[in-house]
């Protein structure tokens, strides 16, 4: 199998991830709860991957570091300890449902700051102009899971920064690939998977939480610490880790980040861009496409959307699957990039990078296109 589709899940792991994943099933048992071996090596995995991770995000302390089940759950937690029932937020024109839909459960009044695709100083304009008094919170994720788009995040935690506006950053397609310096943005909260760009198991999530954030569980229950308290322990990570933790996961993850450190982000993101710019320069040869994407790709990483006059996308995506091509088609959980963006009637044919692809891959999709339509 051709695998293009990278922004929902990495399905090509490192080796020693699924290796870090059996392990932790024959030896750990849970973090917190005992000191006998098992509980202990489970201990010291979840801090050694916090640990990693607080590295190489920049924060000042591992606990900062809050394990989640996904970046949904991640942003869910920040969300809801930010936005009050029925309060003003502003979030880019690019938003993913994991955003656009709890904000609309809060009853949240929503300011939306548009730019055109790939207007990166449109974008920052809008923001600007929205970001007024009396706004709860700034939402907007570094990467348009639709369109690879790289949205300015760095000048909008400024005027965040300036105005004393929390700000949360969904680094969903980011993690792992450009550069996150907590402590440079000064975020409130920064929400990402550990199934893609960390190359970590589905089922493990991050949110990095700024120093002294006031945060709101979402869920109550053990966590193995101050046992006697019938509320949640006011420190973190505890206070948003209930439950028993995902221990294979977490040691997986660990081998991820660990993967990632070695081969540099800086690495992957360069061969990404250059398959990307492979397929958007093919795909534009094709009759009847529509790439989205500069000829340069400014402000661009390695998510690419096409359209094909004529031919429906799911269709598309269903032919290349029946060729054993993996790509993602419709509206990726994200309608609101795609009102923004003038594709939510057709929606687009989506190809997602990671380190595993080849160029020889690119030209295997691109003939199966051929293939298709002609």
């Amino acid at each position: 199998m051709i695998y293009l589709d990278s922004a929902a899940t990495t399905f090509q792991k490192p080796p020693e991830v699924a290796k870090a994943v059996a392990e932790a099933m024959r030896t750990m048992s849970s973090p917190g709860r005992g000191g006998y071996g098992a509980a202990m090596a489970a201990a010291d995995t979840a801090f050694d991957c916090r640990s990693a991770l607080a590295e190489l995000f920049h924060l000042e302390s591992p606990e900062q570091v809050v394990f989640t089940l996904n970046a949904t759950h991640a942003l869910n937690i920040a969300i809801k300890s930010l936005v009050p029932r029925g309060g003003r937020v502003v979030i880019s024109g690019y938003e993913h449902n994991a955003v656009t839909r709890p904000l609309t459960a809060l009853g949240a009044k929503t300011a939306v700051a548009a730019g055109p695709l790939f207007r990166q100083d449109a974008v920052l304009d809008a923001f600007d102009r929205l970001i007024t008094p009396g706004t709860s919170a700034v939402i907007c994720n570094h990467v348009s899971n639709v369109f690879g788009f790289v949205q300015p995040v760095e000048s909008i935690a400024a005027i965040c920064r300036q105005r004393g506006v929390p700000f949360v950053i969904d680094a969903s397609q980011s993690a792992g690939v450009l550069r996150l310096d907590m402590s440079a943005l000064g975020a409130s909260f920064i929400a990402m998977p550990g199934h893609k760009g960390l190359y970590g198991p589905q089922g493990t999530g991050v949110l990095l939480c700024r120093t002294g954030m006031p945060v709101k569980p979402l869920l109550e229950g053990g966590t193995g610490s101050l046992s006697l308290l019938q509320e949640m322990p006011d420190f973190l990570p505890d206070r948003l880790e209930a439950g028993t933790h995902n221990v294979p996961g977490i040691a997986g993850l660990l081998a991820g980040v660990r993967f990632l450190k070695k081969q540099g982000p800086e690495n992957i993101c360069r061969r990404e861009r250059l398959l990307t710019r492979q397929a958007a320069e093919g795909l534009r040869k094709l009759p009847g496409v529509q790439v989205f994407a500069r000829p340069n790709l400014a402000s661009q990483v390695g998510v690419l959307s096409f359209t094909a006059a004529g031919h429906d996308t799911e269709t598309i995506g269903s032919q290349l699957g029946q060729r054993d091509i993996a790509v993602r088609a419709g509206l990726h959980c994200a309608p609101l990039a795609h009102r923004t963006a003038d594709t939510l009637d057709s929606g687009t044919v989506r190809l997602s990078f990671s380190h595993w692809n080849t160029a020889a891959e690119v030209e295997r999709f691109l003939e199966a296109m051929r293939d298709i339509l002609v």
